[in-house]
């Protein structure tokens, strides 16, 4: 089944859009194409690739080139725009909208919606919002929060201690965004999005405590609805065979939805505090994107000492 968004609600959430006409018909009307259509060729009479299933946003191109068509052209080309397949008209800048588009929705039972604000505004909030709101979603099992800004989900098997290292980052002033579950989508090609099932939103399970409400304890400022994933750290059991990653030089990735994620393991141990580990992986993976990596300077620090020493037994 395609995956539509209600006119109702899109208008609802975005206060900007106002309904000019067919208040009556929103509640019959979709939308299921992220993208948003300005109807420049179609005032020309060309519809051979007519985008009948987006949104129609006309702006002041539009509406000042319909202004000089001959009145018996405005009534074809705008009857043609109006399919049973178009959700909505969007008029932009509160400008005048043409009577012949009038008449032709009314008749086609489209409506019609008016915005102040301008076209490229319109177009790109209304695709950002689509966008979210049409990606498939996808449940990984984990815990995501968000340290300084940066999203970081925690994985690991059940057990290791996911939610309680979440809490003590939460006492630290950290937010959570999902525990257990995170529902994750793409938003672009370099972006995952994780967020809470409305379900356990702000809520964590702490085995012998039971279910928390994370906003009721610690406040508004403890929780978050979503946030992109940036890194994600994989808690193991310590394991002494095992070949940990010492010197920071491996760098893995999981893909979630789509999109690479950087990873990173930490072993878990007793006695080792795990939420200041993992604040400061955090705030070192912030360092490595703003193009400090402190394991190439250990490495150039290394190659300088050989270096001067091969000169001193020279």
């Amino acid at each position: 089944m395609t995956k539509a968004v209600a006119l109702t609600q899109i208008i609802n959430d975005n206060q900007v859009l106002h309904v000019s006409q067919g208040r009556e018909l929103l509640a019959s009307k979709a939308v299921s194409v992220s993208d948003v259509y300005r109807p420049g060729l179609e005032l020309t009479g060309y519809f051979d690739f007519y985008p009948r299933r987006r949104v129609q946003l006309l702006g002041r191109t539009e509406i000042s080139y319909a202004a000089r068509l001959e009145p018996d052209m405005r009534n074809r080309v705008f009857a043609r725009m109006c399919t049973p397949d178009t959700p909505c008209f969007l008029v932009a800048r509160n400008l005048p909208i043409p009577k012949e588009l009038v008449a032709a929705a009314e008749t086609q039972g489209i409506p019609i919606l008016h915005s102040g604000e301008s076209t490229t505004y319109l177009s790109a909030m209304l695709t950002q919002y689509l966008r979210e709101h049409l990606a498939v979603r996808e449940s990984i099992h984990g815990v995501l929060v968000e340290i300084n800004g940066m999203g970081i989900l925690l994985r690991g098997q059940s057990g290791v201690g996911k939610s309680e290292t979440a809490l003590a980052l939460i006492q630290r002033g950290h937010r959570l965004i999902a525990d257990d579950r995170v529902d994750v989508y793409q938003q672009d090609h370099e972006t995952v999005v994780g967020e809470a099932p409305q379900i356990l939103k702000h809520l964590m399970e702490i085995r012998g405590i039971g279910i928390i409400d994370i906003m009721n304890l610690f406040g508004a400022g403890a929780v978050k609805d979503a946030t992109p994933i940036q890194l994600v750290i994989n808690l193991v059991n310590w394991d002494p065979k095992a070949n940990y990653d010492r010197l920071g030089f491996n760098e893995n990735t999981m893909e979630i939805a789509n999109v690479a994620v950087p990873q990173i393991t930490v072993p878990v141990k007793v006695g080792r505090n795990l939420e200041i580990i993992i604040e400061v992986a955090a705030m070192n993976f912030r360092a490595k994107k703003m193009g400090y990596d402190a394991s190439q300077r250990f490495d150039d620090n290394l190659t300088q000492l050989i270096a001067d020493n091969s000169q001193g037994k020279a």
